[in-house]
């Protein structure tokens, strides 16, 4: 039995700026929202798709913002993007999928809480979080749990993890406080490059780790005098960004997991829905049924 975790908030976005403009009968922008319908729908067609559930950021601000001012916020958000999340929970419902809609935490934290809840129930074969969300491959681990960005159909599990970014996931967060992650708003520490920060976290996985002196490093890496020089004056800033990296696994997540099970679309209420947002071909389109 598999788990999937869908990261609502990143379909919403993929389906903003892939679908032409729609509108609904009352004039309100929703083409996102169908797009999001849409791809929710192949992913319940598959076989192994049994336990779902679908987290937002329902404001895009949250607790990191108050740690740090430039963290990402929604200021830079089409309107017309901005105003369909609440409709997108609303679709996700009506496919009586599991919405978790965040406020103070992100989507990512409450993903990263049902990775972690679940992952070593004996039922579940794997937990496949479906999203290319490179802050989310800090919990991968082995092929027990795996992100999967599905537009690529790419599966990322523990060797891929350290194929792509060469360190464990458990690195993941301190990989990013020391390159930075602009999606995220997280600016790293100058110098701190890919390739370097990888050789020095392949060694000791985490910041608080590197020896403050480059003569005591284990590993060779260009620059070292300078990389070392740099964490050593931000190294506040670089413990700051790995907090804000670092997932949160306490969102009051209040399902269990037989919650999750997906037991199929409730039909009139789900074309209903539909037929309000001018969504004419999906309500009257073949629906999926639950998997055994």
């Amino acid at each position: 039995m598999k788990l999937h975790l869908v990261d609502g908030t990143y379909e919403l976005f993929r389906a903003h700026f892939a679908m032409p403009p729609i509108s609904s009968p009352d004039g309100r922008s929703v083409a996102a929202v169908r797009g999001l319908v849409q791809t929710l729908l192949l992913l319940l067609r598959q076989p192994d798709v049994t336990h779902v559930a679908c987290a937002f950021d329902h404001v895009v601000e949250s607790f990191r913002n108050d740690l740090f001012e430039g963290y990402k916020d929604g200021s830079g958000i089409p309107e017309e993007l901005a105003s369909q999340f609440p409709l997108a929970e609303e679709a996700v419902r009506a496919l009586s999928i599991i919405a978790w809609p965040m406020i103070e935490f992100e989507a990512d934290d409450a993903l990263a809480t049902a990775a972690v809840r679940w992952q070593a129930v004996p039922e579940i074969d794997q937990v496949v979080i479906c999203s290319p969300d490179k802050d989310l491959c800090q919990l991968v681990s082995g092929d027990r749990v795996v992100c999967l960005d599905r537009r690529r159909e790419i599966v990322l599990d523990e060797a891929a993890v350290i194929d792509k970014f060469g360190v464990r996931p458990e690195s993941i967060p301190d990989y990013l406080a020391l390159v930075g992650d602009s999606a995220d708003g997280i600016p790293g520490i100058p110098r701190w490059g890919a390739g370097g920060t990888a050789a020095v976290l392949s060694h000791y996985v985490h910041i608080e780790d590197i020896p403050a002196d480059p003569g005591e490093w284990d590993v060779k890496v260009r620059g070292a005098k300078t990389l070392a020089q740099n964490l050593t004056e931000m190294r506040s800033e670089a413990l700051l960004y790995k907090k804000l990296a670092t997932l949160r696994t306490d969102v009051p997540i209040r399902e269990n997991l037989e919650d999750l099970r997906w037991r199929g679309i409730p039909t009139p209420d789900f074309r209903d829905f539909c037929v309000g947002q001018g969504f004419t071909r999906l309500a009257e389109s073949d629906l999926p049924t639950p998997h055994p």
